[in-house]
């Protein structure tokens, strides 16, 4: 994927927090959408989600993905960085902790739990309209 900086610069202002974006997965030929928080940064959306799920399971299937928010989409490769405790994972987790601090300890997500993950969407190509310009990656 190729942008300049200021694409980059556009798309982090815009998705660099707490952002709902629309997330599609297919499996067998048929689509599956669904709201997903996720938060952007260098050229990856992040997303804490459940190794056993719907979504999980089609991605392991099929890693190509489409991705929509405001005046924004994308195709992306979906990439299961794995249990969100592991060491690996430190940096990027503290990140998301901190972005999405005003809804992540409601019990929605038991972080003892091996099965709660990481998910990293890498931009492949995508539209970004801001302030009347078009905007292509």
């Amino acid at each position: 994927m190729k942008w300049s900086m200021e694409d980059e610069r556009l798309i982090s202002d815009r998705f660099g927090k707490d952002t709902v974006i629309a997330l599609a997965t297919i499996e067998k030929g048929v689509p599956y959408v669904r709201y997903v928080n996720a938060y952007y940064e260098n050229g990856a959306f992040y997303i804490i989600t459940y190794l056993l799920s719907n979504k999980m399971r089609q991605v392991k299937t099929n890693s190509t993905v489409a991705i929509a928010a405001d005046w924004f989409t994308a195709h992306a490769r979906a990439v299961n960085l794995g249990y969100f405790g592991k060491e690996e994972n430190r940096m990027i987790a503290n990140k998301l902790i901190h972005v999405f601090a005003q809804w992540i300890g409601n019990g929605h997500n038991d972080f003892d739990d091996e099965n709660t993950i990481i998910l990293r969407l890498e931009l492949t190509d995508g539209l970004l309209l801001s302030n009347g310009i078009r905007y292509t990656f």
